[in-house]
């Protein structure tokens, strides 16, 4: 057999997504390697194929607007999703209702998922508010044991709701995997479905007080870990499984439990099987036992009715974490993130392997704040097999983003048009976008979003496609925009967007202003764009009116005054600048060279509450927010 010519094989990448090449921050077109473009047709499973399964009649997803009108080949049977029963022929009926409806042609029994969709996303009307934005774990109390927890969540709520905040944004709250060394980044979750249980505040949990003396040791523990800035998450979680296995030993039911499990169904089962699966044979999951590799393996039920009571701790640990996030809400909206993906070792890559690309990792090209590209380490889902699946995985993590939410910030929203994909063995700069359906993608978001009232913001930073802006504009998604990507003052930031000065991987006020944060760069070998933080630097002094030689704290507040200005939906200063951090809560292109996603607050949350630069940040964005 003959290999394919060029513009053939060109061709056949074209029709599976594969771009041919991107653009860089220069402007100037690079590439991809033919290995690159193979490797991405391999992990997508083409073989040779020209064209990836699933289109034209035997589609298995179909997303429409409310009443759009589109033709249907054969006869079918329409089951929609408040349970009527249709016979379709020659097209769609016209006054459909907004949700999940299932086909089937009556010929040979083909299925299809129909989505009708509202086309927009939930966005309140004259939406203006603001709002903390935190990193959780570093918001520790005095009653913490080493990191921040929900019920530490609530009392910030509660605080900035009095002093006339609306939101409150946090880093995500997804689970790691169930082991001694516990994962540090929030953005490198076991499951982005469900959540970390080292947020619980054990003394919250039904039935910990009548441990009685046997709480208090470990409580003791835990709190003296706050002596110590940099947080041990291996600690807290030694202490924490410990106190919340004796307290589950002696729960006796709940029917408001059973409830939840009902609800969850058999996601929270695989879940929490696969946590006790970690428990038993480590991670990796494909180097487990062959017949528990796979979700449906021969020897997951015997597995299950041998550890039945050790998988409902884990679900039970899942329904704590539900009840105190909604208490955590209660005061205002929580914007809850949505992280780009997760650790293939993880739950959700155990559940759904047959949607994830593997052989190939996602990441960005090289920028002009990360020179050398970012190799984040996630494998991508395929989006051939995620239609095939019926768009599953996305729809089960969209409605654990919005639970209990008054938003979703979407991490790196431009991975629902397509996403840099890296083979294994090569560089960020070797690898090549992959385009995915956004229509249908962002069709299912509008209608999650819609159900669950809650408003969506999509992390539009970086490289971004012309149309993409305009196209989450026009179904209502706001834009995320940062005063350090901006060559503009926040005034002139769009209407329809979230204001913020900077974020979890770029430099804190006091870290540009001071210069630590170029020195730290310099310091572990990163080639930092030297000029541009200057630049940045300069930026802020002549936006502020802030004198080159002023203080850090008067820079924070010149920053803050800028930032409240902004028309934007929403603001969300954060705490760190306000209470002066140097650091940046993480440095791209590092892991263990310094403490990423580790370094607490300086200051307890109750004297954040009494600090006089977090009270005047908190005053200005007040004030202009009523104006």
């Amino acid at each position: 057999m003959s290999e394919p010519s060029p513009s053939e094989a060109q061709s056949a990448s074209t029709a599976w997504g594969i771009a041919p090449g991107y653009q860089d921050t220069n402007g100037e077109q690079r590439r991809a390697p033919s290995s690159t473009v193979d490797a991405i047709l391999a992990a997508m499973g083409s073989e040779g194929r020209p064209a990836p399964p699933g289109k034209g009649p035997d589609d298995p997803v179909w997303v429409v607007g409310r009443g759009q009108a589109r033709a249907v080949e054969g006869r079918w049977r329409l089951s929609t999703e408040d349970g009527a029963d249709l016979a379709v022929e020659g097209s769609l009926p016209p006054d459909l209702p907004l949700g999940y409806h299932h086909m089937r042609r009556e010929e040979d029994g083909h299925h299809r998922l129909l989505v009708v969709s509202p086309g927009v996303c939930f966005l309140p009307e004259q939406l203006r508010t603001w709002g903390w934005a935190v990193q959780l774990y570093a918001l520790r109390s005095a009653q913490s044991w080493g990191m921040g927890d929900l019920a530490d969540l609530g009392r910030l709520a509660r605080w900035s709701s009095d002093q006339g905040a609306g939101v409150v944004i946090v880093n995500p709250l997804h689970a790691p995997l169930p082991t001694p060394s516990q994962e540090a980044s929030p953005y490198y979750p076991s499951s982005r479905c469900f959540r970390n249980p080292l947020y619980l505040r054990v003394e919250d949990v039904p039935g910990a007080h009548e441990l009685g003396a046997d709480l208090e040791g470990p409580a003791a523990a835990g709190r003296a870990l706050n002596d110590d800035r940099r947080i041990d998450r291996d600690a807290v979680w030694r202490l924490k499984m410990d106190a919340l296995q004796r307290v589950w030993e002696g729960f006796g039911g709940d029917p408001a439990f059973e409830a939840y499990c009902a609800e969850q169904g058999p996601a929270l089962a695989a879940y929490a099987t696969f946590c006790v699966l970690v428990e038993h044979h480590g991670a990796p999951w494909w180097e487990w036992p062959a017949g528990l590799r796979d979700p449906e393996g021969p020897e997951i039920l015997g597995f299950v009715d041998e550890h039945h009571r050790r998988i409902r701790f884990h679900q039970w640990l899942q329904w704590l974490l539900d009840v105190q996030l909604e208490s955590a809400g209660e005061q205002v909206g929580l914007i809850q993130d949505l992280a780009i993906g997760v650790d293939p070792a993880g739950a959700d890559a155990w559940l759904w392997q047959d949607c994830i690309a593997s052989g190939v990792k996602v990441g960005a090209p090289p920028d002009a704040f990360n020179t050398q590209g970012q190799d984040w380490g996630l494998p991508p889902f395929d989006p051939w097999r995620l239609r095939a699946a019926a768009y599953e995985p996305y729809i089960r993590t969209l409605r654990a983003g919005f639970r209990h939410a008054g938003g979703l910030r979407i991490d790196h929203v431009m991975g629902l048009f397509r996403l840099f994909w890296i083979p294994a063995g090569a560089g960020p700069a070797e690898g090549t976008y992959v385009r995915y359906p956004y229509e249908e993608t962002l069709g299912i978001l509008a209608l999650e979003s819609q159900r669950a009232g809650a408003f969506v913001v999509g992390e539009d930073l970086g490289t971004v496609e012309e149309f993409v802006r305009e196209e989450l504009g026009r179904r209502d998604v706001l834009s995320y925009r940062l005063m350090w990507f901006e060559s503009e003052p926040p005034r002139r930031f769009p209407l329809r967007s979230l204001g913020a000065v900077t974020t979890h991987d770029l430099p804190t006020v006091a870290g540009l202003w001071s210069g630590t944060d170029l020195e730290e760069q310099q310091r572990l070998g990163l080639d930092p764009n030297v000029g541009g933080s200057l630049e940045l630097r300069r930026r802020l002094g002549e936006w502020s009116g802030v004198d080159e030689d002023a203080p850090v704290r008067e820079a924070v507040l010149g920053a803050y005054e800028l930032l409240a200005e902004a028309p934007s939906a929403v603001v969300t200063p954060t705490l760190d600048d306000a209470l002066l951090v140097s650091e940046r809560p993480n440095v791209p292109g590092t892991t263990e060279e310094r403490p990423n996603w580790s370094l607490a607050l300086p200051k307890l949350l109750e004297e954040a509450e009494a600090d006089p630069t977090v009270a005047e940040v908190t005053a200005t964005l007040a004030r202009h927010r009523r104006s």
